[in-house]
């Protein structure tokens, strides 16, 4: 099978309006990553590579950025910022190579799902890990457990969203609109819209969280002190901004239209 052309692709795996999605595409696909998963995309159609096997390789990226984080010193949060983007890298691909050959699938979405869930999880985990730093007889402290808090927040979140379609399905209702997501009070409204424009939310996910750890791990060297303390006071950020976003989140489903 011959190489398709860029623009080839892009006619069929870059949809019209996929990257204006602000929903649904992340911020760095928009920006730079769309640009080089087209080109991954375009060598690996030919081959026999599966899109749920690109999407198993994302799952295995993701968990390992959160296991790389327990490295101790900056070795850790930078080898996990290199693994989240590989994970990226492979969430784009693997829907460019189903979207090219036909075979989009429920299974493909689900795992889809779980890899996010998955990464994120294991990603806060680690950073807790870190934090406590375990490799060097910190054990299992009040951080790590902070780290764990993080990432409970996080499948949360994702929970609260993933289980608006699963209740409206139940209920014989179609999917739910983007129209939906804006409560119903115009207080309320207001309310989301400047919470959202504070975007705090946004660093519970994996490739913002992954930037976090690294500012905060080179922090942690220029003190020269051989501390972790702005690697703790990121994990005790994180924590505190999942409970505050799974508790917001499930404030603006309920006061929505999506149950309606």
């Amino acid at each position: 099978m011959s190489t398709p052309t860029a623009a080839e692709l892009r006619s069929v795996v870059h949809p019209e309006g996929l990257l204006d999605r602000r929903s649904g595409e992340h911020w760095a696909g928009r920006i730079y990553m769309r640009q080089i998963s087209l080109q991954v995309t375009r060598r690996i159609v030919g081959t026999r590579v599966t899109p749920n096997g690109l999407t198993y390789m994302m799952i295995l990226a993701g968990i390992a950025a959160g296991a790389a984080l327990i490295l101790p010193g900056i070795a850790g949060p930078l080898a996990a910022l290199i693994l989240v983007q590989l994970y990226l890298l492979l969430d784009c691909v693997d829907g460019e190579v189903a979207r090219w050959r036909r075979q989009t699938s429920v299974t493909g979405v689900y795992l889809d799902r779980v890899g996010h869930y998955l990464s994120e999880a294991a990603l806060l985990s680690g950073a807790g890990l870190h934090a406590a730093g375990v490799l060097d007889g910190g054990g299992f402290n009040g951080y790590a457990t902070l780290g764990v808090v993080a990432a409970l927040g996080a499948i949360l979140i994702k929970s609260e969203t993933d289980l608006v379609d699963g209740a409206r399905a139940k209920s014989g209702l179609p999917p739910v609109q983007d129209a939906a997501a804006v409560p119903r009070s115009s207080g309320a409204a207001s309310a989301r819209k400047l919470v959202a424009s504070l975007k705090f939310h946004r660093l519970v996910g994996a490739v913002e969280a992954s930037i976090f750890l690294l500012l905060a791990g080179v922090l942690d060297l220029v003190a020269d002190d051989g501390g972790l303390l702005y690697s703790r006071i990121a994990v005790g950020a994180l924590a505190a901004i999942a409970l505050l976003q799974t508790v917001l989140h499930l404030v603006s489903v309920l006061m929505s239209s999506r149950l309606r």
